[in-house]
């Protein structure tokens, strides 16, 4: 399991909508030359919505498809890869109001296929290189939302 936790001076609504806007997740990994593409053809996702993802990793193109199983506003987001190069990947992100914002939790669990040795590929090459992946992303999230919570709401 992967955990990431990142302290953002936003509020929960703002992370949760961040992390179903398409475009916020490709603009967070663009070194990866990242790329989405939604079932609906809307950039924000909703419960029961997929997107596929294309990026280069690890030298290797990847294609990956997720499904959103939980969208609970302002708490809980959870995607799962229904397509991929992953045997099994969960992603819960979980949003906790704080004195000074959210602390946003990122939770991964994943499993490759190739049994023993999938799981040493697991441990030794996948959960740092998504640990590394996650973080970025949590920062960029952060700088996203943090930049929106010191905008002023329209008059």
């Amino acid at each position: 399991m992967i955990v990431v936790v990142t302290d953002v001076a936003a509020p929960p609504e703002v992370l949760h909508d961040l992390v179903l806007d398409v475009d916020v997740h490709a603009d967070s990994l663009r070194g990866s030359g990242e790329s989405a593409t939604t079932s609906t053809g809307r950039r924000t996702l909703a419960e029961g919505e997929e997107v596929t993802f294309t990026a280069r990793h690890l030298g290797v193109r990847w294609t990956m498809t997720s499904r959103v199983s939980v969208a609970e506003r302002p708490h809980r987001v959870v995607d799962e890869q229904v397509r991929g190069p992953f045997r099994r990947m969960r992603h819960e992100h979980l949003f906790t109001p704080t004195g000074r914002g959210t602390r946003m939790t990122d939770r991964v669990a994943l499993a490759l296929p190739g049994g023993p040795f999938g799981a040493l590929a697991v441990r030794w090459v996948a959960e740092p290189y998504l640990r590394r992946l996650l973080r970025r992303r949590a920062e960029h999230l952060r700088a996203v939302a943090e930049r929106g919570a010191a905008t002023p709401p329209p008059p």
